[in-house]
């Protein structure tokens, strides 16, 4: 705590401080932004919105050009679409092929309100359970919106083929994920995100085949330009990318981009994401003048396997799908903790009565399928208080003794057995495998467990037609922030992508394209697309220049400490200040310091990462900001100034009823202005969240 009083005197006497000091005190520039929500009955908007929405006639659908950057399953499913609605679509992914994206690796599933169990679900259920787990911070329309079109996704993806899990009688056989009370989610066997992607690859590759769709594979994005049209409004007209075999920039131009890129949970180096995500996209369309909104709100995901080394590359993700079942504890006793930490004694040989099962504890009514925002930071609490459950004391057990009792070893098996297995070739326990008998009660191995970095809620500001604050430039699925709040609930993620990329943007650009009819095709050979170039190539010659002796994952390794330890699942103002100080000391170690093998000629992956490297940089410290600048707690925003008694997130709906949109004042070392766009509720009452009754 010394360092963060030391940092507190420094504030009035130190400029550099003052900077991010004042963000917290001082009244920014609030502007009405128009979000252009339509008029009338939430549950009529859309339906309105298409029906007066303009359009773009076949015809002149082929002369028309759309960029569209990443494959995941919003750019996958939005290319293919627009390809197939007849523009001529060019799109970018830095892997091998387009189905290499992160979205194959999401494990549990996607939500629709089809209500096949029967037990209560529909449309306003799938959208109020949405915007309370978002802990009252969403756009309701955009919100209600994809719940609207949830259904669609379903049907789409099982004429794709999608193998979605079956019961005999043929029906769909659906799960709860946390922060609900039915069983709205799907599954396909194997992994779900896996099989929606195929589907969305498989629709994608026919519209390659048919050649409305052209794929640059191996492609990274740099830079968005911009260009002034006949009024003098800049809109987006094309893109610098990186051919990532040859090292070489190219430029590519179109009527209008999109950018479906992914978050930036890898800012915190250790997440569960793959390897190759990253924010650099995004920073890249924010340095021209796209704002970023909420990007404190970074989810932390509850069933992770822990950390188990400083050698450490990458979290793994165990589905939430694994709540069903599985019970979550600790012991009651801290000498039983210490012990399990010693590795004196194993999670199996404490007995029924000396387990908390603290989530059913403490919320009663959702017990383990809480959202994920409470079930990490009551895990957390947990672990502070000593009673963490492996050898450094930062982990909890997910345990499926009761359900094997219950339903037997083969049942769980079928529900769970690739998760079971992933988890015992990783960890070498078989969490299915029977442990001991006590007074009757069978145990079996339980899992560890512990919250990881996993999805990034903030993101590019988009309108409701997903369009960012520059013309031309659209963004979707995790690329924006637009539909979850301050937090996501599980399986929503999909569910977003999807909708966006098929039933969303397909609609909404339209009604941008339809008055750009009369543009002809662009040309690269112009002096925006010579400056932009210019710059990408300025940026490289000078991250070759440094030559110093950091590696570029050393440093990206200190940046996620940084954010983990003062930016992570709890945040207070001294520790940001701390960030915000180390992160600046940071990127001084990165420009003076940094080396980088090879040349910039061909192929150089280290090269390519310390291009994101850099943008992480900035990016943590646009995240510690924003947390600065909200002096509430909120779902995946944890101040811990601001919380009850019971240790829950306490809100000020007063104060902070907004989204936090940040403007770049043109160079990474300053710190951005915070443009506030109100939120407006009509259909749900603003309160405090309960999961307990």
């Amino acid at each position: 705590m010394a360092e963060h009083k030391n940092l507190e005197g420094m504030i009035d006497s130190t400029p550099i401080m003052k900077d991010y000091a004042d963000i917290e005190s001082s009244k920014l520039p609030e502007y009405q932004i128009d979000s252009k929500i339509p008029e009338g009955p939430l549950a009529e908007k859309w339906t309105n919105y298409k029906a007066h929405q303009k359009l773009v006639n076949p015809a002149n659908k082929r002369n028309l050009d759309i960029i569209v950057v990443g494959t995941g399953l919003a750019g996958a499913s939005a290319a293919s679409t627009l390809g197939e609605l007849g523009f001529n679509v060019y799109n970018f992914c830095i892997q091998d092929s387009p189905r290499r994206a992160h979205s194959i690796a999401a494990q549990g599933g996607i939500n629709a309100a089809k209500n096949y169990q029967n037990d209560g679900d529909s449309i306003y259920r799938l959208f109020y359970d949405t915007v309370k787990g978002g802990d009252y911070r969403a756009r309701e329309a955009n919100v209600y919106r994809l719940a609207e079109v949830s259904n669609n996704i379903i049907d789409q993806c099982v004429a794709q083929g999608v193998p979605f899990a079956r019961e005999y009688g043929g029906l769909l056989a659906n799960r709860s994920f946390g922060g609900a009370q039915v069983s709205r989610t799907f599954y396909a066997k194997g992994q779900t995100g896996q099989q929606l992607l195929l589907g969305a690859y498989s629709s994608l590759n026919r519209q390659i085949q048919l050649g409305k769709v052209k794929s640059f594979n191996r492609y990274e994005m740099h830079d968005v330009v911009l260009i002034k049209d006949k009024d003098g409004v800049e809109r987006a007209r094309g893109i610098i990318a990186k051919n990532l075999v040859t090292g070489e920039f190219e430029r590519f131009a179109a009527h209008a981009v999109v950018i479906a890129t992914g978050g930036y949970g890898n800012t915190y180096f250790l997440s569960t994401n793959a390897m190759g995500c990253n924010c650099s996209a995004a920073m890249a369309c924010y340095r021209k003048g796209a704002y970023f909104a909420n990007p404190a709100y970074v989810q932390i995901h509850p069933t992770c396997i822990p950390v188990h080394g400083d050698k450490q590359s990458k979290l793994t993700l165990m589905s939430e799908s694994l709540r069903n079942d599985g019970r979550i504890w600790v012991p009651k006793k801290l000498e039983d903790a210490v012990k399990l930490q010693k590795g004196q004694i194993k999670g199996s040989d404490i007995p029924e009565e000396d387990r908390d099962y603290y989530l059913e504890r403490r919320y009663p009514a959702f017990g383990n399928l809480v959202p994920r925002d409470v079930a990490s930071r009551a895990a957390k609490e947990r672990c502070d208080a000593g009673f963490g459950v492996n050898n450094t004391g930062l982990a909890v057990f997910l345990d499926f003794s009761e359900a094997i009792n219950r339903l037997g070893i083969d049942v769980v098996r079928q529900r769970y057995g690739n998760l079971f297995d992933m988890y015992e070739e990783i960890t070498d326990v078989n969490p299915g495998e029977f442990a001991c008998e006590k007074d009757g009660v069978n145990y079996y191995n339980p899992m560890m467990i512990f919250p990881a970095i996993h999805y990034t809620m903030g993101g590019i500001w988009v309108d409701y037609e997903l369009q960012t604050s520059v013309k031309g430039l659209f963004a979707i699925g995790e690329c924006n922030f637009s539909d979850h709040g301050a937090n996501r609930l599980g399986a929503s993620a999909l569910m977003q992508g999807l909708a966006d990329g098929y039933f969303v943007l397909p609609y909404t650009i339209q009604n941008y394209l339809s008055d750009q009819i009369t543009i002809p095709h662009f040309s690269t050979d112009t002096p925006e697309f010579d400056e932009a170039e210019a710059k990408c190539r300025e940026a490289q010659d000078k991250l070759m220049a440094i030559m110093g002796h950091r590696s570029v994952d050393s440093i990206h390794k200190e940046l996620g400490h940084i954010m983990w330890e003062y930016v992570g699942m709890a945040r207070d103002k001294e520790g940001l200040q701390v960030a915000l100080e180390k992160l600046k000391e940071l990127r001084k170690t990165f420009e003076t310091d940094l080396f980088i093998p090879g040349d910039k000629e061909g192929m150089n992956i280290e090269l390519d990462k310390a291009f994101r490297l850099n943008d992480f940089i900035t990016m943590g410290e646009l995240i510690a900001y924003d947390a600065l600048s909200r002096n509430e707690s909120c779902g995946g925003h944890f101040r811990t100034e601001y919380q009850t008694a019971e240790g829950e997130a306490k809100r000020d709906d007063e104060n902070y009823f907004y989204v936090s949109c940040w403007d770049y004042n043109g160079s990474d070392t300053k710190a951005p202005t915070l443009i506030k766009e109100p939120l407006h509720y009509e259909a749900i009452k603003v309160q405090t969240r309960n999961y307990k009754s």
